[in-house]
């Protein structure tokens, strides 16, 4: 695990928990991935169309008030809200950010009044209690359970009641709302960094109207209605930002799962890390903040495997970011 963490938000109203995953072995931050071959995939209910993808995913056009949130009891009189009132402003783009795109675009299109949901196993997921963070969503740019491959996919996973009984990933029980027609949480994006090539992904997730809004790029995908939760209901308290992956320890080895680009943090600028920019959080007033690098604390509980550099480029367009990551097991990683 690495990753750097800013606990000094008690006044603010803006939550953002943007956790970068490579997955290996057969767990994953507490969750056991079961074996799934010879299980179905469920096709949702309210399906208006369903669409595959040159990928592999199943994707179902579901009646957008049909949808799995409504099936939640705090959310049966629910009004959906199509679009936030207000978008904070963020952090400036740049060359980086690249109009992202998903596989299944390739084949089709969901229908107007439909909103696209990924076909799922039964019992893909199986989310256990995190200890580390007490309330809070996650964002992730890197999936590779459901499909079985090595390709970026972007998730989401809330809880209400710090991971004991209530949250799911993406829709997978009632609670998200989505309103988006053009992306499917769950499935592959594109593009991707590589060797000569790098791209970013801009994430963010804000409060307004008492909602939890999540935002990709400049789509705006859905929220989190402020009434499903217990402490998110005003305002969040810490934000993460960072890499994890589990370690089963195979043969008595560390595993060789790699984190971001499988280049340790360290490395830094040189183009061969992963890394968050311009981290900050939205005031309660709406505006965008950028977090000062000495308020962020760094922690790294594998340093000669994985490691982090938190870095401050006060005149470029990075703002507050740091390099994260590492190979997994390695001469110097291993056990």
């Amino acid at each position: 695990m690495a990753y750097v963490v800013n606990d000094k938000l008690e006044c603010f109203i803006f939550f953002l928990f943007a956790l970068s995953y490579v997955l290996g072995d057969r767990f994953v931050d507490g969750r056991r991935i079961e074996n799934l071959e010879n299980k179905g995939l469920i096709k949702k209910k309210g399906t208006i169309k369903t669409i595959e993808g040159e990928d592999g995913d199943t994707i179902d056009c579901v009646d957008i008030y049909q949808q799995p949130a409504f099936d939640h009891p705090f959310l049966k009189n629910h009004i959906i809200q199509m679009k936030p009132n207000s978008i904070p402003s963020g952090p400036k783009e740049n060359s980086y950010q690249a109009e992202l795109s998903q596989n299944w675009h390739k084949n089709a299109q969901c229908p107007e009044g439909t909103v696209p949901i990924r076909r799922t196993q039964e019992d893909e997921w199986v989310p256990h209690r995190r200890t580390q963070l007490n309330h809070s969503f996650y964002d992730s740019s890197v999936h590779e359970v459901t499909s079985r491959d090595n390709k970026t996919r972007l998730f989401t996973y809330w809880t209400s009641d710090g991971y004991q009984n209530e949250g799911c990933f993406n829709l997978e029980c009632p609670g998200f709302v989505q309103v988006n027609q053009n992306f499917v949480l769950g499935s592959s994006l594109e593009p991707v960094s590589n060797a000569t090539l790098s791209f970013d992904v801009g994430i963010t997730i804000y409060k307004e109207n008492g909602n939890w809004w999540l935002q990709v790029q400049d789509q705006v995908l859905g929220y989190w209605p402020g009434s499903i939760f217990n402490y998110l209901a005003s305002n969040a308290t810490k934000i993460n930002w960072g890499g994890e992956v589990y370690n089963s320890e195979p043969n008595g080895n560390h595993t060789r799962t790699q984190m971001g680009s499988g280049h340790f943090g360290s490395k830094g600028s040189c183009g061969k890390a992963s890394f968050f920019r311009n981290i900050g959080y939205t005031d309660n007033s709406g505006k965008f903040r950028d977090v000062e690098a000495q308020s962020l604390n760094t922690v790294a509980t594998r340093p000669s495997c994985y490691n982090v550099k938190v870095a401050n480029d006060t005149n470029g367009v990075f703002g507050t970011h740091f390099y994260f990551g590492g190979p997994g097991y390695s001469t110097q990683c291993a056990n």
